[in-house]
């Protein structure tokens, strides 16, 4: 006897919203912060880093603060972690790549090697690019939320976000998000360096409950993937996320090459520098 499928009832949608809203305003606020840094992730005295430069984007709309857990915990591991100095991550692709490339120049010159680049959401696609670009600054890199496959793959809350930018900009705000990033050159651009083969290292990190981006369009062909279980905004904070990233960059850091060998697969360091 076939089954008749019953419709998703009002009740059921809102409750499914609900608790979208909840896993994702819990680590926004701070929730999962406490747990992380209870976890032998946090806790472990591990000192691997050795001065290895790191650049720290944040996702769409997101400022550098949105980003201080992660940056404080590479920074008790022996890296040299900055943040990318975009302000809010919102406007011209273009633009904001050539801006990443600077802050990961300036950081390559204090360092004295390559960098590692780590990027979540909209902040992975970026970095992706800039490794593309230039994998001569670039000895790894993390993309975790990164939808490389789809830039416009956006669940739920995000997707009624999209349209506000786009009418605002249609309105003169400028800034935000430009219709040429959807649909222009801007947008061409952005999908090229996207689908372009990676000559760095690279781990894609997602998850199927991630609730904002679309789980598949993370999955890059060009890096490792890693799957964690954790929704878009709580990824900042999962320990199972930051034990994959302490194994990633430990390897990198320990292929790295020799002084002056600026290649895409080195990573040479000193073992102190002014942070």
């Amino acid at each position: 006897m076939a089954m008749e499928l019953i419709p998703a009832r009002p009740w059921d949608r809102l409750r499914r919203s609900v608790r979208q809203l909840t896993r994702a305003l819990g680590p926004a606020m701070g929730l999962s912060t406490p747990a992380l840094m209870r976890h032998p992730v946090w806790t472990t005295q591990a000192v691997e880093g050795g001065g290895t430069g790191v650049v720290v984007v944040p996702g769409f709309g997101g400022i550098d603060a949105s980003m201080v857990v992660l940056r404080h915990w590479l920074r008790r591991r022996g890296y040299v972690p900055i943040g990318a100095r975009l302000g809010l991550n919102l406007g011209c692709t273009d633009a904001l790549v050539a801006r990443l490339e600077r802050r990961v120049e300036e950081l390559v010159r204090r360092t004295g090697g390559p960098v590692v680049l780590l990027g979540h959401s909209r902040g992975g696609m970026l970095g992706r690019i800039v490794a593309v670009r230039r994998p001569d600054l670039v000895c790894g890199l993390a993309m975790f939320g990164s939808p490389v496959l789809d830039p416009l793959d956006a669940r739920g809350l995000a997707t009624h976000l999209l349209r506000v930018l786009v009418r605002l900009s249609a309105f003169g705000v400028r800034g935000l998000l430009e219709q040429d990033c959807l649909t222009g050159i801007c947008r061409d651009t952005t999908v090229e360096g996207l689908a372009a083969p990676l000559r760095v290292p690279a781990v894609a990190i997602y998850s199927r409950e991630d609730g904002v981006v679309g789980w598949r369009s993370c999955r890059d062909p060009e890096a490792e993937w890693v799957e964690v279980t954790s929704s878009h905004t709580g990824m900042g904070t999962d320990p199972v996320l930051y034990g994959a990233l302490a194994t990633r960059l430990a390897r990198w850091v320990a292929d790295r090459g020799g002084p002056g060998d600026y290649g895409p697969s080195s990573c040479t360091c000193p073992e102190s520098v002014v942070s």
